[in-house]
């Protein structure tokens, strides 16, 4: 899966942008704060409809305009079709193959990527929140399904809250309303759940092998799954709805008291263990390094396993962060399968034939120019 143009219309600091890709490598070059990002956020965007960097979608659109306008022609195994999103203060509107889709949870997944930046750490580093929606985003691209299902959990989950914040520190609730809520959301808890604990084994099966090749056999990589606490992967969805309504059962008094729901997928999270060892807590900065870079790696070949296309990927950023086997590791993966773009504030400090054969972009003040 290719993007071969890219149009975009009063997106960040681009008022208009035509470019047109290489199928290989393509590199942004350009100081800090000159656009190179943008470019690279408005393809993730494209894609996912929403930004790896800011969760308000007004900063998405040029400083005093009134929309923002992602075009891409992209190219996959079944032919080439134009993809649409524009952005508004409203809203957003995707559009694929000049057909406007009703629901945003049909657009995503049209267009595969992976994105690598220096905040991905974080995924390894950061709150449960940030793996949690790494988790999610994922999922989502290769599966419409789990989208649909995650769009319907936060609305009960929303619905719940708002029921349990109306009657905080009450000592009664209405009960028939109150066990409705409950009886949906521990329903779409259960597929969310199993959703993941299936996605994290796939996962695990790839990040090993290359966690494995990048530590040159020195480090095994284990990926472990938290959801409420005493679920079992291997249980029934029926076992495991009647386990996570007595839980909740239990803590339905707190959940009064505080007014909010205590129990359930929002509340999970993800443990990388090197060698037995909590990563987050006990590695080195280098093995954290290792564990993200092994993360996004293997997201790549996940995704061309589920959809039998190689996913973009987008690389922000992120080859100074890494030392030169790194470097070599993450480029040879890439290498003739995989379009890829990178940004950098020079190529200098990069060996590889790779980008030496890449095709070159400078960026400066938001003005793009060919080598």
């Amino acid at each position: 899966m290719i993007i071969e143009r890219l149009q975009l219309t009063n997106y960040r600091n681009y008022e208009t942008l035509d470019l047109e890709f290489s199928p290989k490598i393509n590199v942004l070059i350009g100081e800090n704060a000159q656009g190179k990002t943008n470019i690279l956020e408005s393809i993730y965007v494209l894609a996912m409809a929403k930004s790896h960097r800011t969760s308000n979608d007004k900063e998405l659109i040029r400083w005093e305009t009134d929309y923002g306008k992602i075009k891409g022609d992209i190219k996959n195994r079944y032919g080439q079709f134009p993809l649409e999103l524009t952005i508004t203060k409203k809203g957003k509107k995707g559009r694929v193959n000049h057909i406007e889709q009703t629901k945003l949870s049909n657009y995503i997944g049209q267009v595969n990527v992976v994105m690598f930046a220096p905040e991905d750490l974080n995924i390894v580093k950061g709150s449960p929140q940030v793996r949690r929606r790494f988790i999610d985003m994922e999922i989502g691209q290769i599966s419409p399904v789990y989208l649909h299902e995650l769009l319907n959990f936060h609305k009960l989950l929303k619905q719940r809250n708002q029921l349990l914040k109306m009657n905080q520190g009450k000592q009664k609730i209405d009960e028939m309303l109150f066990d409705i809520y409950t009886e949906q959301y521990v329903q779409s808890a259960v597929q969310i759940i199993r959703k993941r604990f299936e996605f994290v084994d796939l996962l695990q099966v790839w990040a090993e092998k290359i966690h494995s090749g990048i530590s040159k056999g020195l480090e095994k990589l284990t990926i472990k799954y938290f959801p409420t606490k005493g679920i079992e992967k291997d249980w029934t969805a029926e076992k495991m709805a009647t386990y996570l309504t007595e839980k909740v059962s239990e803590v339905k008094q707190k959940e009064i008291e505080r007014g909010i729901t205590l129990v359930g997928p929002h509340r999970d999270d993800l443990q990388f263990l090197v060698n037995g060892y909590d990563v987050q807590t006990y590695g080195s900065q280098g093995q954290q390094r290792t564990t993200a870079l092994s993360l996004k790696l293997a997201e790549i070949e996940l995704i061309k396993q589920e959809t039998r296309e190689a996913p973009i990927l987008l690389l922000d950023d992120v080859l100074s962060e890494l030392d030169d086997y790194r470097q070599s590791q993450l480029l040879n993966t890439i290498q003739e399968e995989v379009q890829t773009f990178v940004t950098t504030t020079s190529v200098d400090g990069i060996h590889h034939d790779t980008i030496q054969h890449a095709k070159m972009f400078h960026v400066k003040q938001g003005k793009v120019e060919k080598e």
